[in-house]
């Protein structure tokens, strides 16, 4: 983890106050935790084989800190903090939007899963998720498989933070949605609208590689970053909880990829 990172995320752990007494073991430092959490995102490794020689700590000082630091709401405002990053810097565009989801397979069961009508009974997840024009994650919802795609298309766009890096309004909410046929539906639509957002929706029936699908492979390949953490191919984590923040922090990572890699061709 780099030292640009670290100093955007120390701000926003919480302070725990220190107890003298009864002395006991010193906790662990902050930055060497978050390095072991990360080690897990992207390897998919076992809490209980995180190797603790290199200093990390045990799996579960990890697996303890990654739900306390979500229930303090640090990845959520990281992701916040980083997209007002990137508005800043003009990396953003909310000219247009895509949005899809894509299937995982869950393991262990929990809230969010359900076994599909299809794929055998299996028990899985889907991952809903909204772009800019960009393709830079703007809000991801985790929900069980079984759902329809239309279903879920309000609630990412109520999920998306505002955004406040320049002076003015905050900006929040795209001028155009595009979508695959999943989400065709007239009720749907006119719900996106609401939202004083123009739906861009591909109708069925209609041929593919057209349309919506000339904006819409950006959210494609978002998806393809967000599964590149093998933590987040395959569904391990019983609890929302403890599965959700690792959602948001792939997210806040390929935020961070972008604005770094923007500001080195800059």
């Amino acid at each position: 983890m780099d030292d640009e990172l670290w100093a955007r995320i120390e701000p926003l752990l919480p302070v725990v106050p220190s107890n003298p007494w009864p002395p006991g073991r010193k906790r662990l430092d902050s930055r060497k935790v978050l390095c072991g959490i990360l080690l897990v995102l992207y390897s998919g490794i076992r809490w209980e084989f995180l190797p603790q020689e290199l200093g990390f700590g045990s799996g579960m000082t990890c697996w303890r800190r990654l739900r306390d630091w979500n229930e303090a709401g640090v990845w959520q405002r990281l992701h916040e903090l980083l997209l007002s990053a990137l508005w800043a810097a003009d990396l953003l565009d909310f000219s247009r939007a895509a949005v899809d989801s894509s299937r995982i397979r869950v393991m262990k069961g929990g809230p969010a899963t359900v076994p599909p009508p299809v794929d055998r009974g299996k028990t899985g997840s889907k991952h809903h998720l909204i772009v800019e024009a960009h393709g830079i994650p703007l809000a991801v919802i985790s929900t069980c498989s079984n759902r329809n795609d239309v279903t879920r298309l309000i609630p990412p766009n109520e999920a998306v933070p505002p955004s406040r890096g320049k002076c003015g309004r905050p900006l929040r909410r795209p001028k155009r949605l595009h979508a695959d046929r999943g989400y065709d539906h007239e009720v749907y639509r006119g719900k996106v609208r609401r939202f004083q957002i123009t739906p861009h929706i591909a109708r069925r029936g209609t041929g593919q590689g057209s349309g919506p699908g000339v904006y819409r492979w950006v959210v494609e390949g978002a998806i393809a970053l967000l599964h590149w953490f093998r933590r987040l191919r395959t569904r391990w984590e019983i609890r929302y909880d403890i599965h959700h923040p690792f959602v948001t922090l792939g997210c806040a990572v390929i935020c961070r990829r972008r604005h770094g890699t923007a500001l080195c061709w800059k």
